[in-house]
């Protein structure tokens, strides 16, 4: 009785290792799973089946893993590289305007007719508080109430504020440049905001006549 209980036991034990040898390695099962994903969409309007194509900032920061430090600083140097800086050194915009972007949701759906960046806002307002009267904003990304009062911005073409001006364009042109795996929109860097836009949404942030500094 005993020697059928070890015989029965070896070959449960067979059975199990049998079973993880058989197994799907990882790579495959991540295979799978993204032909499962892109067989599941289609091209519907100005949303096409390419936005499921993933970057290295991308496809790092969707692991189950964080990406290791050198995977990180190539991502961040990759997205510094795309930065492009505005045209004739002209950071500031409107900031009438920029509290109209980044209270604006809409763009890049479906439904929208067009993909140019002049249909889009900024929608800010999801992930960041913006003015203290609002009762009801994001909390993903910190409070942007004070944003240029609160690091000594008075004048923001004074060449003493370069680094924070500079830094806080970098920030809406591809905020990758800063955190590898930042949630924020990549604004300039996908062409969700044009030039302009980003100018009056940096308006909004710095300029000390904007309701955020008050």
């Amino acid at each position: 009785m005993n020697t059928l209980r070890i015989h029965l036991a070896g070959a449960a034990v067979a059975a199990v290792l049998a079973g993880c040898a058989t197994a799907p390695a990882p790579a495959e099962l991540d295979a799978k799973a993204n032909q499962v994903i892109k067989t599941s969409f289609r091209d519907q309007g100005i949303a096409k089946t390419d936005r499921l194509n993933q970057d290295l900032g991308q496809s790092a920061c969707s692991s189950d893993k964080p990406p290791s430090d050198a995977v990180a600083d190539k991502i961040m140097a990759e997205a510094l590289y795309t930065v492009k800086w505005p045209a004739g050194g002209q950071f500031i915009g409107d900031w009438r305007v920029g509290e109209k972007l980044a209270q604006d949701g809409r763009g890049m759906t479906w439904t929208d007719n067009s993909a140019d960046p002049k249909s889009n806002g900024g929608n800010c307002y999801n992930c960041h508080q913006i003015d203290k009267k609002e009762i009801s904003y994001g909390t993903i990304g910190p409070s942007l109430w004070n944003y240029g009062k609160n690091r000594g911005i008075t004048d923001p073409a004074a060449p003493a504020t370069a680094p924070i001006v500079q830094y806080t364009w970098v920030k809406l042109w591809n905020s990758k440049a800063y955190s590898a795996c930042s949630n924020m929109p990549r604004f300039g860097h996908k062409n969700l905001l044009d030039e302009q836009q980003l100018r009056d949404i940096m308006a909004l942030l710095l300029d000390p006549k904007s309701p955020v500094n008050q």
